[in-house]
């Protein structure tokens, strides 16, 4: 793993934006895995202001989500297709159709995590996967606990994972309790994997990592086996008492 230390998430932001922006103009057809939250939300910014300058295009890209809630439509504005539509396709040049989010309503879910996977596996796979990290080791939403050899499948979330983020819902009561999300063998079959680490709280996350054990108890420390990972951290992660570097 090579560990990229930045100012905060605006330059954290801006250096992950070139490395996208290169891996697109390298590849004639680009498959991206993405994620949401707040952390990626400048980097999508950036992004778009690249597409408007005419200095990058993604029409010849295609995007997969990490995951999607069970139960909300895709119109919902808590949904990650939402988030995703309004804060980066809806203002980019790719073709919708492109764009690959998981059906949170589809009748049969098992059947839509498995065309899910197929549809990835069809494209031989993500050439460059943005991820988080959550407090508790989770990649994607699989917590603690999940199988290395999971590839795309639903998921109980966690309480903790719950109410991280409940600040984006009216109450905890409203976040849903599942989700469909990438597994970690997807996630792992990544060519290139590049992790944003932002704010004081992830500290203690990014320290079990990269100093811990591989153990399926922390699902984030598989990325030790990973060939290539590229983790961005800021001083204010790097910084904290709990980090042992």
């Amino acid at each position: 793993m090579k560990l990229i230390e930045v100012k905060d998430n605006e330059e954290m932001s801006v250096e992950v934006c070139k490395l996208v922006k290169m891996k697109i103009n390298t590849l004639a057809t680009p498959v991206l895995g993405l994620a949401t939250g707040s952390t990626p939300e400048r980097l999508y910014e950036l992004l778009v202001d690249e597409v408007q300058k005419e200095s990058l295009s993604f029409k010849n890209v295609t995007t997969f989500n990490l995951d999607e809630y069970v139960g909300i439509s895709g119109n919902d504005r808590n949904s990650y297709r939402y988030y995703m539509n309004s804060k980066f396709f809806d203002h980019i040049d790719i073709q919708i159709e492109n764009t690959h989010v998981p059906n949170g309503l589809a009748k049969n879910i098992s059947k839509e995590c498995e065309n899910y996977e197929s549809r990835i596996e069809e494209l031989k796979g993500i050439d460059l996967q943005i991820l988080g990290i959550g407090r508790n080791g989770h990649i994607g939403f699989n917590e603690p606990g999940t199988p290395f050899s999971t590839q795309t499948h639903v998921v109980e979330l966690e309480e903790s994972t719950r109410k991280a983020n409940s600040r984006f819902f009216q109450s905890l009561e409203e976040v849903p309790t599942r989700a469909i999300t990438m597994g970690i063998d997807t996630i792992m079959k990544s060519k290139e994997i590049v992790l944003l680490v932002s704010g004081e709280k992830k500290a203690e996350a990014l320290n079990a990592l990269i100093n811990g054990e591989v153990s399926e108890k922390f699902p984030a420390s598989i990325l030790q086996k990973h060939p290539h990972v590229t983790i961005f951290a800021d001083e204010a992660v790097l910084k904290s008492p709990v980090m042992n570097l």
